[in-house]
């Protein structure tokens, strides 16, 4: 089986012939890949140092807090309060990162059928929403109390959505089949 970095070093070839490009340069590629998660209303320290760990044993890079631009009274958060935590990977990190989230994580889900193709935003980004972090094999299974979702985003330099999803097409990623 390739890896998804072979493949994405012949993905000019395969996109070439689909939308016309002179350039290897012209090809749209993964810029890099977001992982974050909230921590919510969670107080206890011992959870958020969880969540921080589970990350990291994840993504295999340190999580970074994201805190509160505002404070907003309705939801008890202050200004400067850390809210969650996020992960930037770049590189052979994202790539390795990549492997293991379309041939071992997804199919662990429960229930997976595939991704839908239509969650690309306006920059031709695609994000995926993940309930569970427990389907990625870093993370031990006997504490399934502290549970706790993320998203993905893959960022891509795709110019149209027919790009992004030719491109996330051709990496392997397991859209549905009823999606076009």
């Amino acid at each position: 089986m390739k890896s998804t970095r072979e493949i994405i070093k012949n993905l000019f070839d395969t996109l070439k012939e689909r939308f016309g490009y002179k350039n290897k340069m012209q090809a749209p590629h993964i810029e890099k890949i977001v992982i974050s998660t909230g921590i919510g209303s969670v107080k206890d320290r011992n959870k958020v140092a969880l969540i921080k760990d589970r990350l990291a044993r994840i993504t295999g890079q340190k999580p970074a807090e994201t805190v509160a631009k505002k404070s907003i009274a309705g939801f008890k958060v202050r200004e400067g309060n850390v809210v969650g935590y996020k992960v930037t990977l770049r590189g052979a990190r994202m790539y390795q990162f990549l492997d293991k989230l379309i041939h071992i994580a997804l199919p662990r889900t429960r229930d997976f059928r595939g991704l839908s193709a239509d969650a690309f935003d306006d920059m031709n980004n695609y994000t995926i929403g993940i309930k569970e972090h427990t389907i990625f094999p870093e993370t031990s299974d006997e504490e399934l109390k502290d549970v706790f979702g993320m998203s993905i985003t893959i960022v891509t330099t795709a110019k149209t959505k027919d790009e992004a999803q030719a491109l996330l097409r051709e990496i392997r990623i397991p859209f549905k089949n009823n999606d076009n």
